[in-house]
């Protein structure tokens, strides 16, 4: 770091950074999540085509269920899915609007 920047400039741009970092693994998350909803989605659409018997994996085996119970608890999923996804993305945008301002602090504190 130069010898010109203040301490205080010094803290912010650590800031920055570290509010970077929290940007980074909220996006990870988040792409998580939003594979699992893909899933979700998929699973839901074969229960609809299937005619037959529907299975579950539970831990490493396979059990039959009724279709209607396993639709639930996929749209129960689905819902969790999309409300951590809107979590997620609030604080994401809460994030970024701290970084940007930073940003900017810092920015006219190296003017």
């Amino acid at each position: 770091m130069s010898e010109k920047m203040s301490k205080g400039t010094q803290e912010k741009i650590n800031e920055l950074q570290m509010l970077q970092q929290r940007l980074t693994v909220f996006n990870a998350q988040k792409q998580q999540f939003q594979m699992q909803l893909v899933e979700v989605d998929n699973a839901l659409g074969e229960i609809e085509k299937s005619k037959g018997q529907i299975y579950k994996i539970v831990g490493e085996i396979l059990i039959e269920k009724p279709a209607a119970e396993v639709k639930t608890e996929l749209h129960e999923k689905k819902e969790e899915m999309d409300i951590r996804i809107k979590t997620l993305e609030k604080q994401e945008n809460k994030i970024k609007e701290a970084a940007l301002a930073l940003q900017k602090e810092v920015q006219a504190e190296l003017k």
